[in-house]
Parts: C-alpha cells; structure tokens; sequence
C-alpha cells in the first residue's frame, strides 16, 4: 500500500481508519459530556488564533533516559531522574483529562466530505482526510510507520510554520488540508499494494524533550535532508509505545454518512475554535487520569 506523500500534506490550521483501543474502557457518554463541555458556547466570528506561546522543552513531559541520536546527528540528553511519558503524572496539572476528538472524511463522487465509520476499509482511488479535536492547549506529534516498520515524524514538519507544534483547545486540526492550491493534495489517495500504514498521534501537555521541533527541526532538516522526516530514539519509541498502555475512555458517536458541516470547514480553515453546537467528532478518546500528561491515538488506515 502506498498513501501519498503525508509530510506536504500537513496544517496547522486544520490533522483513519481502524481505530486501535488500548486499554479502553466501555463507551461512556460521560466522555462525550466531558469533552463537549470544554468547547466554547459560541465562537465569534471575529476571533483569531492566539499567538503561540514561546516553548520551554526544560518544562516538557520528561524521558526517563538519557540517549544520544547518533544516527540523526543531533544529541538529546534527558534527566536519567525524571518520571516516564505516561504515568506518573504531575500531581500540578490542573485543568480536564487529556482528550482527542477525530473524525474520518472520505471524497464521495461529488466532491463532498462525508463521514465514514472507523472500520471502514479503503480501495485504489479512495481519498480521504482526517480531522483532529483537542479539548486543552497543548502539543502535537504524529508518527507513521509501514507494515509494523520503523517509525518517522511525519508532523511536526519543518517546511509547515518553523516546525512548530502548538495546538489550541477545540481548533481542529486537518490533514491533509482543504486549502491546498493544487486539489489533488487535499486528500490522501490510496493507490498501489494493499497493506496498513499506523499512525501514532501524540498530544502532550508541554512539548516532548529530545524530540525537535520549531528552529531546531528547521536546522536538522537542512542539513540532514536524506534523514528527514526524523526518526525518534529508540529509547524514545519504547517509551511512547510503553504509554499506549494508559487508561483510555472511548465514545463514538453515530453520524457516519453525513457531510462535512459549514461550520466545520470554517472552523478548520480560519482556525477557530469549535463551539457547543457544532457536530462532535466521531470518535472521543479521553485519559482516565486527569492528571496524564500523554494522550496517544493509534489509527490503522486499511487498504485493501
């Protein structure tokens, strides 16, 4: 199976098939509740993005390890003493459980978004593009691998806003993006073998330390262009791996078949933040504990 490319793909103003439950819960409506009531009751149709706030990697979910990635040429050195990705969580966060929303959409023959169920299995010539939700300010990391291959970064990416990774709560996130100028980048078309590409998508409270981002993904990139998109640490992979195992609340919703909303595509495309009357995603995932600092989605797109 071959997608096309998904690393030109990527924005930031807008980021599935088979869904992979870790350690999930029972669907619980008040998972729906929670996530829901954290979007605004109404959005103006004035507002703005708020500037990104200036990163601080030193105050980032800490590694229990101290690597150096010799193969990518850049060093990562982590206190051997802090506490791993998942949980043992800061007894400080304040504020809802980590929670993502997201939401399939397929090209139908017309040219429309329309929601398709998690399980759905995808052809030569299928297109489609995700939607992702967070419910709290934080960062976003996406990893791919091919077949159970090794992993790679395929978001943040260096040539999209610096490589930062910024995210605001209920402002989705599209991948690939609506407002490409050449149409045929505004979906991922399947084409080739069948097989499964996973990804990996990461939100996190504070940004990830010895994972580059911003200035320090532009440099790597430049100078270490057949080494890019960057490959994460062994130690570093293990960890995240290890945090899948978290506690997770899953609810779907049933709205699959319906079209992409306007309010949806406003949102997406001006950045604005999801309000209480908008469609909820078609799947919300929630951390169990309030105070996790994790919150890792598997997504299996099939292609058969």
């Amino acid at each position: 199976m071959k997608l096309r490319s998904f690393v030109p793909l990527l924005a930031v103003t807008a980021l599935v098939c088979g869904l992979f439950v870790v350690s999930a819960q029972e669907p619980d409506d008040d998972v729906r509740g929670a996530f829901l009531s954290t979007r605004p009751k109404t959005t103006s149709p004035n507002a703005t993005r708020r500037r990104r706030p200036p990163r601080s990697v030193s105050a980032g979910v800490n590694i229990n390890a101290s690597t150096t990635n010799a193969n990518a040429g850049m060093s990562a050195t982590v206190n051997a003493n802090t506490r791993k990705y998942s949980n043992q969580n800061s007894s400080t966060t304040t504020g809802p459980a980590l929670g993502l929303g997201y939401t399939l959409f397929m090209r139908d023959s017309n040219g429309r978004s329309l929601r398709v169920e998690p399980g759905h299995e995808f052809h030569n010539g299928d297109r489609m593009r995700i939607s992702l939700e967070p419910n709290t300010d934080g960062y976003l990391y996406v990893f791919h691998t091919e077949n159970d291959g090794s992993p790679e970064m395929i978001y943040p990416d260096a040539r999209l806003y610096a490589g930062e990774n910024w995210i605001e709560a209920h402002v989705p996130i599209e991948v690939p993006s609506s407002e490409e100028t050449d149409e045929r980048l505004r979906w991922f078309a399947f084409y080739g073998n069948a097989g499964t590409e996973r990804l990996y998508i990461v939100v996190t409270r504070e940004p990830l330390p010895g994972v580059p981002t911003g200035n320090d993904l532009v440099k790597f990139c430049a100078e270490k262009k057949d080494n890019c998109p960057w490959h994460p640490l062994d130690e570093v992979w293990a960890q995240l791996k290890e945090a899948t195992k978290a506690e997770v609340r899953v609810v779907t919703s049933k709205t699959f078949g319906q079209s992409q909303t306007e309010t949806e595509k406003v949102a997406t495309t001006r950045g604005l933040g999801l309000d209480q009357t908008a469609p909820q995603p078609a799947v919300i995932r929630m951390n169990a504990a309030t105070n996790a600092s994790v919150l890792i989605t598997i997504l299996d797109l099939v292609h058969k």
